[in-house]
């Protein structure tokens, strides 16, 4: 079993084309994941000078590390949503996860990227009686409020849909889609050095310091330049460097693990219609067959990001979960584990605008593939056009909504209260 993620085993993630470091550029961008590299795919071919600066490689952090679910809606359910934003807001918040699946098809069209994109749909399943009455509820909603269909699948029926005996029903929605995330981030670097943006790897941002009118000087590993423009899309990895964005977001493991190759037979009686899964529970599990017919399962076993002890524990927990589901799976060799570090705000929430100065697109929640692709576009055409990223004549929903900040200022982005949180969620799993 490697700690090693499975999808870097499938693409050489090409290394960035060597570049003179520049004196000066119109937009420096932090983060070589979708975020960064969608920007500076879509700045460079609307005609500006880009640099992307990582501390590591392309697609190092959540951008490789990810189940690869392209996955429709919001973390939060519409109702919540509603209560919250009203119903317009809400409406269009709804239009642009969609319209986010869209937009990363188009790019793998456009950009020929061979990364197994597939609208293949997602299977969300009820681990309780209640929770199946909540998808009723909230499919109806979704179809009243947004015009989009999803589909009931009681406990009688669920067979067509997975092999596993232990759920109460199902929710589908078939406009989810599949993607190995390794190789759509390998192809999204090249389409962005294609249009001309240039990739540093090993370039640590150690101070961002605005100049005034003339913009930024940003200090890196690799030298230091100035720029018109500093977007911010490093999500779970923010780090103090840019201290009001990191005091917002709350960076939480996410745990998977792969099997072996399984036989065909066995494989299609798991997962019949290819689903990408995850259960109802806050402390949830989800899972998907790869393309080469392995069982991908993964799960917030533990809160902290990773270290090599927790992804070894998490390995042990995610097992009992996999085999818990799948029976049949008990005897499966586990090939790979590895873990990650994804975003949450405050509200859970994707956010993406302006904070003092410094564009940013972060807090997917486990909902970025398409979403933070769509936003690094977003803001690049922001950019571009020169508009105010909070203007109601944005195209951005998530620029409109505020972006709070933990409760009276106690938290200064390191996260002592996760093993609180955790704790508590599965005390919510076990009375709700």
């Amino acid at each position: 079993m490697q700690e090693k993620t499975f999808w870097l085993d499938t693409v050489e993630i090409p290394a960035a084309t060597p570049r003179d470091f520049p004196q000066r550029v119109d937009v420096a961008i932090i983060g070589a994941g979708f975020t960064g590299l969608a920007a500076a795919r879509s700045l460079a071919r609307g005609g500006a000078s880009a640099a992307v600066f990582d501390s590591h490689t392309i697609g190092w952090g959540a951008s490789s590390r990810n189940g690869g679910m392209v996955l429709t809606g919001l973390k939060l359910p519409a109702a919540a949503l509603i209560s919250r934003y009203g119903k317009e807001a809400t409406a269009r918040m709804y239009a642009a996860s969609l319209e986010s699946i869209d937009f990363v098809e188009k790019l793998v069209r456009e950009e020929n990227i061979a990364c197994d994109f597939a609208r293949c749909g997602h299977l969300e399943v009820a681990c309780k009686p209640k929770h199946f009455d909540d998808f009723r509820r909230s499919a109806e909603g979704t179809a009243r409020h947004f015009n989009h269909q999803q589909r009931i699948v009681p406990k009688n029926q669920l067979q067509s849909e997975i092999g596993s005996m232990i759920y109460h029903g199902g929710l589908v929605d078939d406009s989810s889609a599949g993607v190995n995330p390794a190789r759509l981030v390998a192809g999204l670097a090249r389409a962005a050095e294609r249009a001309g943006a240039a990739i540093f790897e090993h370039a640590h941002v150690d101070q961002v310091q605005h100049e005034g009118a003339s913009g930024w000087k940003i200090a890196t590993a690799r030298g230091t330049l100035r720029a018109a423009n500093v977007f911010v899309a490093t999500s779970g990895y923010t780090t103090r460097v840019t201290r009001a964005l990191q005091k917002k977001i709350i960076p939480i493991g996410s745990y998977i693990i792969v099997t072996e190759v399984l036989p065909e037979k066995l494989a299609t009686e798991l997962s019949p219609r290819n689903r990408m899964i995850f259960d109802s529970k806050n402390y949830l599990y989800y899972y998907r067959l790869t393309p080469d017919r392995r069982m991908l399962f993964g799960g917030r076993a533990a809160f902290f990001p990773e270290t090599s002890s927790t992804i070894r524990r998490s390995a042990e927990i995610l097992r009992h979960g996999m085999t818990s589901v799948y029976p049949r799976l008990r005897e499966a060799k586990i090939e790979y584990v590895w873990g990650g570090t994804l975003d949450f705000a405050f509200d859970i929430m994707p956010h993406a605008g302006q904070l003092d100065g410094l564009h940013f697109s972060l807090g997917y929640a486990g909902h970025g593939v398409a979403m933070s692709t769509y936003l690094g576009d977003k803001i690049a055409q922001s950019i571009l056009e020169n508009r105010e990223p909070n203007s109601s004549h944005n195209e951005n929903p998530f620029a409109q909504i505020p972006f709070p900040a933990a409760p009276l200022n106690l938290y200064n982005g390191r996260p002592w209260f996760l093993p609180l949180a955790g704790a508590w969620y599965k005390l919510l799993d076990w009375l709700t």
